[in-house]
């Protein structure tokens, strides 16, 4: 059974910054061919997670929206000295001894080299000879079904946090990041949910 979403009733806000891009379509889709019997709810959130990740685009993108690892780069490292990060200890956005940075790139933004290599392995792919690679479509939607669906960002899946017996919109951000943002993309992921319907 394939779900599609009705743009009409979301919130005014996601609906306008949806309307400008398509990335969302490509996620659906990707539901609909490979999980098409699987809990919506899981949809909503993987939805919720691509828009807050992507600035609202649903589109891969490099961390802080740059055109280059340079300039991602040039705006942690400033970010990072006016203390606006205070959870990263280690800037892991600085180039090592060959030269490339492990920057966030995709639709969740995958940091550090271990994380690279382990994505890159779960699904097939050569993230370390080339971390780019993560800003593919194809590539970033695998990174993202995959990793949530199995657990493979920070252990935790959506199997844990919607299941018969459990629905927690706002612990599941735990998958991805702790706690920052839990609240907000459990809002992205409630109005996802409402408005997505099975034909």
């Amino acid at each position: 059974m394939s779900v599609k979403i009705d743009l009409t009733a979301l919130p005014a806000p996601l609906k306008s910054k949806l309307a400008r891009t398509t990335g969302h379509i490509a996620l659906i889709e990707r539901w609909n061919r490979d999980h098409a019997d699987g809990d919506p709810r899981w949809l909503a959130y993987i939805l919720a997670t691509a828009f807050h990740e992507t600035g609202g685009t649903c589109l891969p993108v490099r961390e802080t929206g740059a055109a280059s690892d340079a300039v991602a780069i040039a705006r942690l490292e400033r970010a990072f000295a006016a203390g606006r990060l205070p959870w990263v200890k280690t800037p892991y956005w600085r180039r090592d001894k060959d030269g490339k940075s492990w920057l966030g790139r995709g639709l969740v933004q995958i940091t550090h080299r271990t994380n690279y290599a382990r994505l890159g392995q779960a699904i097939g792919e050569d993230l370390i000879s080339d971390p780019d690679r993560a800003l593919d479509p194809e590539v970033a939607l695998n990174i993202l079904f995959t990793g949530m669906i199995e657990g493979l960002f920070t252990g935790k899946r959506l199997s844990d946090y919607f299941n018969p017996r459990r629905c927690d919109w706002t612990g599941a951000r735990a998958m991805i990041n702790g706690r920052e943002s839990a609240e907000t993309v459990a809002g992205y992921a409630k109005a996802f949910y409402a408005a997505l319907s099975q034909a």
